[in-house]
């Protein structure tokens, strides 16, 4: 069976998040949608991107002048009320809330998802807004004219939040145990909206146990963040827990390459050993 990223979809991923290329120049839209094709194959991604246009011509149509605060409440009508895009407190870690045809299709998804959803139709009005990777909660951040921050809640269909409700959500997702802190509101760049993207996908999929699409998932991340050592090395153990020893055995030589010094790089060169020894013996 074949366990690896396909050479087209890799190729086209790194099209939008090449390391050469400027962060703020990567299209998130179009990022999203390749992400997609690993469970839509054929998605046409123009198509969808073309979606995301159209529903920025409705926004700047309702928000005529340059007022930041008449954008977002035009952002809020065009894809709270009229596309009626929602939070899927029903079943969150549906694999479909991560991808963003679906989300566009079904009008569900997660924190993260209808965030770059709304952040990339305030972009193309003009109106930047920035990604905040609260822990287990994504918003976004607009600057006021004054420089006062205002945090937006897409999840619950683009509220107003102050900190003292992000510490209630902290509060709930990890039971009084986290203390919200200043760098937790700090912007985002758009790698990084991408990695967690990703990475909430990958663990929805070693939740269910699938760890075929996980590799996938894995294999982009890789793409992200090429020589990433935590990723290779978490790549190497789902590589093994599938049986592609071989390439395990290359990702685990590539993790002490990169981290020879690392706290677990004896019992990394020991599990290393092992495989190659294994590899002998099955030949």
């Amino acid at each position: 069976m074949h366990y690896t990223l396909s050479a087209e979809l890799r190729d086209t991923f790194s099209v939008f998040v090449a390391p050469e290329m400027e962060d703020e120049q990567i299209d998130l839209i179009r990022a999203a949608l390749v992400i997609a094709r690993t469970e839509y194959p054929n998605l046409d991604i123009e198509a969808y991107a073309s979606r995301v246009e159209y529903l920025a011509r409705r926004v700047a149509a309702l928000a005529s002048d340059a007022d930041p605060q008449h954008a977002l409440t035009a952002l809020n009508r065009v894809l709270f009320e009229g596309l009626n895009l929602r939070g899927n407190r029903d079943d969150y870690y549906d694999p479909r809330n991560s991808f963003l045809n679906d989300v566009l299709d079904r009008g569900l998804g997660i924190p993260i998802t209808l965030s770059i959803v709304y952040m990339e139709v305030a972009r193309r009005i003009g109106l930047l807004l920035a990604g905040v990777g609260l822990p287990g909660h994504f918003l976004l951040k607009h600057y006021g004219e004054n420089g006062q921050e205002v945090l937006i809640d897409c999840f619950n269909r683009g509220d107003i939040v102050s900190r003292q409700e992000c510490q209630s959500r902290l509060d709930e997702i990890y039971s009084g145990e986290m203390k919200l802190r200043p760098e937790f509101l700090h912007p985002i760049n758009r790698r990084q909206i991408l990695t967690r993207m990703l990475g909430n996908l990958k663990a929805v999929y070693l939740s269910t146990r699938n760890f075929r699409k996980a590799l996938t998932i894995s294999d982009l991340i890789l793409v992200v963040h090429p020589g990433s050592p935590e990723d290779v090395k978490q790549r190497a153990l789902l590589r093994y827990s599938m049986g592609l020893h071989r390439l395990a055995a290359e990702d685990l030589n590539e993790y002490l390459q990169i981290s020879p010094n690392a706290s677990d790089a004896e019992d990394i060169r020991q599990m290393a050993l092992s495989i190659r020894r294994m590899l002998v013996l099955m030949n």
